[in-house]
């Protein structure tokens, strides 16, 4: 029994006396002897998702009862057909759309059932459709997300969908207008409204589900009777838990290419039921039913609709794609200095060095210990001094112990009124690192406010780069992941300025992400950098997230492509998983492929926890490291393209770290991997992911890919190849058709963006190729929206690029090399801007390299003779 169904025991336990009075004398034989039970087993809809049910009571409830050999399987009493419930009046028209009424002249078996509720339906463009159920005569807590990006309203004749209404009992289907394919259908089981229990069931269109975040899964749900929980639990990923994240949307693929999307908007605690037929069933705890439907009609349409409804993502700083390197227990400033200083020593390139909490002072954040780290803001200005960048942790938990005066962000807490209350308005009073603790309420304006005082008070000694927030609201109890709601977290009846904790629980991280986004923007006057673990709908608007604390093992190194993929999916692209795992000891060849998988991640860092073996790059062994360094260089080298492809997401909606089957819809290939993946269009990687392997086996979608490394083509039909991947090596392909924009790596992202840009240009069978490069200083607020940037198209057959907007970001800097895959024979000569290029070779029969010295802000040509 999931978390939920547990919780639903405590909210639906009653006689059932209503149920027996309403069903059993008048419904009973003419359910069992229209045979309106008799349907497959993996059809039925469960009737008992509260507790296990005799016959006698399954059919109190006006239910069919029909025991099966596995009881883990489809269950034993559920809906007949056109099982009673809501009756639909006539629409009305609205200022957004349309609106309907409900009524249900009995009520259901549940305890402070709703028996009216309103039905609006708007069509909020050509591919997106939108249906709220909510009780008009009460208020109940809907989620008001910032508002995401404009909708422009589509005339009906252009939508992708039609809708139908069944009146009695209440259900629609939205169809595909363009091929009738039912898309949804919500008349197979009763729709379900109570005070404390929303339930809504649906047919799926396919068995190729994706989403309903966050989980340990692979990218493709499991449909066979399985129970996700969307509940916000720090809990280190395993099967069968709810961890995290919350993320109530989901993405089929259906065929021919086309795929659709629904986003239930709800923060409640959610349970999703999946089920072979196939089908889903939503239950919530509270809230209204707000959902959206995306027609796509391609995946990547999918998401781009998703993200019109909970934003686009924030535009990262150009140096957090690099490499970060964290570890809990680097104890003092001396320890973290040196960490610093053995990378640099041993050639690693390291961005940003990081702090856990041992910064801290008795583990109170805004306070630097005096003894170990009282030199704190002179190491974050020597990292300053060599191009890195400095971040640390800032937990939630304020200490609520210290004398008065002795603690300033508490007393000042207390006078403006910023912490979370408990039922009778008092503090309320939890657990986490510094002890006894009181925890500040996001959705307060004047928290917020608070917030940002400190982390200015704090940022004026310390002068940050960014900050990791760490949500734990923990309170002093027990409980198990299953079991009631606020097991490791605060009392449901907490009080928020907003709602109850109840209500909002699962946005917690979410509003800390905002108000420290905000804060940081005030305070440096640049791009803000947040890392979050909590996350919700929309949080990556304004931070990236970590996938928590993973062991260091293979099955999790296998894990962590579908997870980050999943962000992808919930428009979260700067993610990625602890390289070399959190928990536990990692081996040198584990760590040798995370570091590899690592260095393809959007968001690459290196964490440990206290007790395990060192995982620095430098500790292990010189085949090692330089397999390692091999990878990180090569990240390097690649981030003028990955920045690109940020930029893409944040003005596009685009996705960075990419499905197969968003690229390759019509593939049938594609639907199903999750062990490979795309960045952007054009480069597909593919990792070791077993203990040694020196080989691999890796699917190519149909059409010409090169190897990056060398160039070599691979002319495929859509096949599996083997390839060599010795321990010094990652496969990367470049898709023909593309130009990737790379730059010399260098030990900091501060050295690497004055170095020499190159060009590796990946023709077509028609000898055609396209790229782009976006380009500004890499920390300014809001280049794009301001047109504070350089952007470059360049185009072959002969190369030519075209600066389509420039702002002095790129002067001085040079295109110094070219590689042109695919020439099908050598040129006689190659042109520069008309002038013969003495220094150029020709290898493997495709592959052209030139040296070159061309100014990045010019135009060029670069053309080749055979």
């Amino acid at each position: 029994m999931g978390l939920l169904s547990t919780f639903i025991v405590a909210v639906v336990l009653l006689t059932f006396v209503l149920s027996s009075c309403l069903y059993m004398d008048s419904q009973e034989t003419d359910i069992y002897r229209g045979n309106k039970c008799t349907m497959p087993p993996e059809s039925r809809f469960d009737c008992a998702r509260d507790r296990v049910l005799s016959e006698r009571e399954c059919k109190e409830r006006g239910c069919c009862y029909a025991p099966l050999p596995d009881s883990a399987g489809p269950p034993w009493c559920f809906y007949p057909s056109l099982y009673p419930g809501y009756k639909m009046g006539p629409f009305t028209p609205t200022t957004r759309g349309q609106a309907a009424t409900l009524t249900r002249a009995n009520p259901s078996y549940l305890p402070r059932d709703i028996s009216t509720l309103s039905l609006e339906v708007t069509e909020e463009t050509a591919g997106c459709l939108h249906l709220t159920l909510k009780d008009p005569s009460s208020q109940r807590y809907e989620v008001k997300l910032p508002a995401g990006v404009p909708l422009s309203r589509a005339a009906t004749h252009d939508a992708l969908y039609t809708t139908e209404y069944q009146p009695d009992p209440f259900g629609f289907i939205v169809r595909r207008k363009s091929n009738g394919k039912v898309i949804m259908n919500t008349t197979v089981a009763p729709l379900l409204f109570a005070d404390q229990y929303l339930q809504l069931s649906t047919t799926l269109a396919s068995s190729l589900v994706s989403g309903l975040g966050e989980h340990y899964t692979s990218l493709l749900l499991d449909l066979n009777w399985t129970s996700l929980t969307l509940w916000n639990r720090d809990m280190a990923p395993h099967a069968d838990a709810n961890l995290y994240g919350s993320h109530p949307f989901y993405i089929v693929q259906e065929e021919d290419g086309l795929a659709h999307g629904v986003f239930l908007l709800n923060s409640n605690a959610i349970e999703v039921i999946l089920q072979p037929t196939p089908a889903l069933t939503w239950v919530s705890t509270g809230g209204v039913l707000d959902l959206y439907i995306f027609l796509g009609p391609d995946p990547q349409s999918v998401t781009r609709q998703y993200l019109q409804v909970i934003g686009y993502p924030m535009m990262p700083p150009y140096w957090s794609l690099g490499f970060h390197l964290c570890r809990w227990g680097y104890t003092t400033t001396n320890t973290t200095r040196r960490v610093a200083q053995r990378m640099h020593n041993a050639n690693f390139p390291l961005d940003v060095q990081w702090n856990d909490l041992d910064y801290a002072n008795k583990r109170r954040i805004f306070t630097f210990d005096p003894w170990r780290f009282g030199d704190l803001p002179e190491m974050v200005e020597q990292f300053h001094a060599r191009g890195m960048k400095y971040i640390l942790i800032l937990d939630p938990g304020i200490s609520s112990t210290s004398r008065p005066g002795t603690y300033p962000p508490f007393d000042d807490g207390l006078k403006r009124d910023v912490f979370i209350k408990n039922a009778t308005g008092h503090i309320l009073i939890g657990k986490v690192w510094p002890g006894p603790t009181a925890f500040p309420d996001f959705t307060n304006p004047e928290t917020r406010q608070w917030w940002e005082d400190w982390i200015r008070d704090f940022h004026s000694k310390v002068p940050v780069d960014g900050l990791w927030i760490f949500v734990s609201l923990t309170v002093i109890q027990t409980g198990v992941v299953g079991g009631q709601l606020n097991s490791g977290t605060l009392c449901m009846s907490a009080q928020q300025k907003l709602s109850t904790h109840y209500n909002l629980h699962n946005m917690y991280g979410l509003t800390e992400a905002y108000a420290t986004y905000r804060a940081l923007t005030t305070v440096r006057a640049k791009r803000p950098f947040v890392l979050s673990r909590s996350s919700y709908p929309g949080i990556g608007r304004f931070s990236g997230v970590w996938t928590g604390d993973v062991r260091s093992d293979w099955e999790q190194l296998r894990y962590s492509i579908p997870a980050v993929l999943q962000f992808s999916l919930f428009g979260v692209p700067l993610v990625g998983a602890d390289i070399c795992g959190f928990g536990g000891n990692t081996t040198e060849e584990l760590c040798v492929r995370w570091m590899q998988l690592g260095a393809f991640y959007p968001f690459m860092r290196n964490h440990n926890d206290k007790p395990n073996a060192p995982q620095e790059p430098y500790v292990f062994g010189q085949r090692a490291q330089a397999a390692m360094q091999s990878a990180v260089n090569l990240r390097y080298s690649l981030l003028p393209f990955l920045y690109t492809l940020f930029h893409r997401a944040h003005t596009s909606a685009d996705t960075v770290a990419r499905p197969l089957f968003m690229e390759f819809p019509s593939d049938p290939n594609c639907q199903t991997i999750d062990q490979q993946f795309l960045w952007g269009s054009s480069l597909l990687i593919s990792p070791v992911l077993e203990q040694g392997a020196v080989e691999l086996a890796a699917y190519l979608p149909p059409g010409t890919w090169y190897s990056l490394h060398n160039g070599q083509p691979f002319y495929s039909k859509g096949q599996y190849l083997l390839l060599p991947a010795p321990l010094d090596t990652i496969n990367i392909h470049v898709r023909e058709g593309h130009i990737i924009p790379q730059q010399e790596p260098a030990l900091t992202t501060t050295a690497s963006r004055r170095n020499a840009f190159s060009l590796t240009v990946a023709l077509s069978a028609v000898g055609w190729a396209w790229g782009d490069l976006f380009w500004d200083d890499g920390d300014s607020l809001d280049t794009y929206e301001l047109g504070n940037y350089c952007y470059i198209t360049f185009i072959a057959g002969q190369i030519v690029s075209d600066p389509l907007r420039l702002n002095g970001a790129l002067d001085g800097l040079v295109l110094g090399g070219l590689r042109v895959f695919g020439v099908p024979s050598p040129p006689r000569y190659v042109l520069a801007n008309g002038d013969k290029v003495r220094d150029f070779t020709y290898r493997s029969d495709t592959k052209v390299s030139s040296v070159l010295a061309l100014p990045m802000s010019k135009v060029f040509t670069v053309q080749w003779a055979l």
